[in-house]
C-alpha cells in the first residue's frame, strides 16, 4: 500500500511539473516557437524516474521528486525563451 501510494504521489508530481513547464513555455514563446523536443525530453525523464522508483524500492519519494524537479529546471534553462532572457539580462 505504501509503495503504490508513493508511486501515485510521484506520478502526480511529475504530471504537475510537466504541465507547469508546458504552460510557462507556451506563455513565454507562444504556439509558433513551442519547444516540443524539450517537452519530450521532460516526459522521457519523468518516465525514467518513475521506472527507477518502481524497480528500486529504497529510493525515497523526496529523492525522486527532487531529482525530477532539478531535471526540469535544467531542461528549461536550455529553451530559447530562457536563453534569450539570460542574454538580455547579461548584456
Amino acid at each position: 500500500m505504501k509503495k503504490s501510494l508513493s508511486m501515485l504521489a510521484l506520478t502526480a508530481l511529475i504530471v504537475l511539473i510537466t504541465g507547469t513547464f508546458s504552460y510557462a513555455e507556451y506563455a513565454a514563446a507562444g504556439a509558433d516557437n513551442f519547444p516540443y523536443f524539450h517537452l519530450g525530453a521532460i516526459v522521457i525523464g519523468g518516465l525514467t524516474i518513475l521506472s527507477l522508483k518502481q524497480k528500486y524500492e529504497k529510493i525515497y519519494l523526496s529523492e525522486a521528486a527532487g531529482s525530477f524537479a532539478l531535471y526540469a529546471v535544467m531542461i528549461a534553462l536550455f529553451t530559447s525563451p530562457v536563453s534569450e532572457a539570460i542574454k538580455n539580462l547579461i548584456g
